[in-house]
């Protein structure tokens, strides 16, 4: 890389997340240490209370999350398996819980699954990047329960529901429960928030109906060690990578992909997200030049000040590549024609684990047809 201007958005508790650390920062690490096992008893009473109190929505719920903060490829797959779904003939609906906006009703559609109905300040970023590359309804809610029931009183309901990142959402119960762990990254040093990246322990891939290594493809060793993985492997494991598909630009109001042509292009990267490294990463596996990067915090909302900055570092740069998550907030902004593009991304699996997971999510019985039609 030959340059780098990060911006101070960027939280740095993560630092003392990994499993070997300076003197300095184990002290500082050993200070989070009453308030990690604190937040592991409010964990514990919480599951307690809701296996008592939790909900059944109307539909049939499929949750994607994991156990960890920061990005495990959640939305990625989420539309991945929708999409998958939807080639089957069902008509499969997301509900999100749409972090960082300002909603002024308890349910709202974000996209019937043609137009899109709120922007990222009232939806927040991913439910809007996710309705701009689904066809289908999407409803943001932070009961997720009643973003289900706005999408089975519609006119055409849904089939099935994809809850993105609501492993934890506990009250709501659910048919089937996906859990997707970062082969790369692993579980860091194991321990709870705010001692570590854990939201929850191991154990709790007890309500786990499977497990997906997701990986960057990129060759590089699994930062998980035996015991975690005989852990992972109480429950059904498969596999998947999660690679650049093609960049996308904003023309006329719409996302049009084109090739990920970024060999020997200088190119600056934005991110605004929990852990940026693979986004840089696919960007170098591009063979792009990288002259420098940019970085704020999760979900950022990007002001006219950071369109400068953006302009400002971009001026020995040919393009400016951010995410999608990113574009959808940055696409309102003046910048000069064709200089600006997303990475989009895809999950793909092997047949035979694909076919799996349609079994997981859809049942047994639906096997054999399943296993005609791949």
């Amino acid at each position: 890389m030959s340059g780098s201007n990060r911006s101070p958005g960027r939280p740095r508790i993560e630092s003392l997340w990994r499993r070997h650390l300076g003197p300095g920062e184990f002290i500082r690490w050993t200070a989070l240490v009453p308030a990690a096992m604190l937040y592991g008893v409010a964990v514990t009473a919480r599951r307690l209370f809701w296996r008592i109190a939790r909900r059944r929505a109307p539909l049939r719920v499929i949750s994607v999350g994991n156990l960890t903060v920061g990005g495990n490829g959640k939305t990625p797959f989420t539309l991945y398996l929708a999409k998958r779904l939807a080639r089957r003939g069902l008509r499969v609906g997301i509900v999100s819980r749409g972090f960082g906006g300002k909603r002024k009703e308890r349910a709202m559609l974000v996209s019937d699954g043609g137009d899109l109905m709120l922007s990222p300040e009232e939806a927040g970023d991913e439910p809007v990047m996710m309705a701009r590359a689904f066809d289908g309804p999407l409803a943001v809610a932070k009961r997720r329960i009643n973003g289900i029931n706005l999408l089975a009183r519609s006119a055409n309901p849904p089939d099935l529901v994809l809850l993105d990142d609501a492993f934890q959402h506990l009250r709501l119960a659910r048919d089937v429960d996906i859990v997707l762990v970062n082969r790369e990254r692993g579980f860091g040093n194991g321990w709870l928030l705010p001692a570590g990246p854990m939201r929850e322990r191991l154990g709790a891939l007890k309500r786990a109906h499977a497990v997906v290594l997701m990986s960057a493809g990129a060759g590089e060793p699994s930062a998980l060690s035996a015991a975690q993985m005989r852990k992972l492997s109480r429950v059904p494991v498969l596999h998947a990578t999660l690679r650049p598909r093609a960049l996308v630009r904003v023309e006329m109001g719409r996302w049009m992909e084109y090739p990920v042509d970024l060999a020997g292009r200088r190119v600056l990267a934005i991110s605004g997200l929990a852990n940026p490294g693979g986004f840089y990463a696919m960007l170098r596996e591009a063979d792009a030049d990288l002259v420098g990067v940019l970085e704020y915090a999760d979900h950022h909302v990007y002001n006219p000040a950071d369109w400068h900055a953006i302009v400002a570092a971009a001026r020995d740069a040919d393009v400016i590549v951010t995410t999608e998550k990113d574009l959808v907030k940055l696409e309102r902004f003046p910048f000069a024609r064709n200089s600006l593009y997303a990475l989009r991304l895809e999950v793909a699996m092997n047949a035979a684990e694909a076919v799996r997971l349609d079994e997981i999510v859809l049942g047994e019985a639906a096997s054999p047809r399943l296993q005609a039609e791949a």
